[in-house]
């Protein structure tokens, strides 16, 4: 049991080595990059709010999964959550989807910045 103990304490001490930009770039792929979740902001970009009961309703999940994903949305601060009585109604945050549009944009920028030619692309 220990050794599985001791990997967890490595890899979270090799996160750490990262430059903390990095780190966040990094966890915001890991967010988006299951399809659920990217299904889930494009309907609250289309519907621009809505109930979490309705989430349930149009992707084709189960209401807890669909409640897990919105969790990990809303950890990241893609979307908030508003309480409106027993139901929670989800919106995008606007300026988090800006910053995270604009981290990515300028982390690929840098990479285009070099020119390689590579005889496989």
């Amino acid at each position: 049991m220990s050794y599985v103990y001791d990997i967890k304490i490595k890899v979270m001490i090799k996160r750490e080595n990262f430059d903390p930009g990095l780190q966040e770039l990094a966890r915001f792929a890991r967010v988006i990059s299951h399809p659920a979740r990217l299904a889930i902001l494009k309907y609250l970009a289309e519907t621009r709010a809505c109930i979490s009961g309705d989430i349930s309703d149009i992707i084709p999940l189960s209401r807890s999964t669909v409640s897990q994903h919105l969790k990990e949305l809303r950890d990241i601060g893609l979307i908030r959550g508003d309480i409106d009585g027993l139901k929670i109604n989800y919106c995008l945050c606007g300026s988090e989807i800006d910053r995270f549009v604009g981290l990515f944009a300028n982390y690929f920028e840098e990479i285009r910045k070099v020119d390689i030619s590579c005889k496989f692309c």
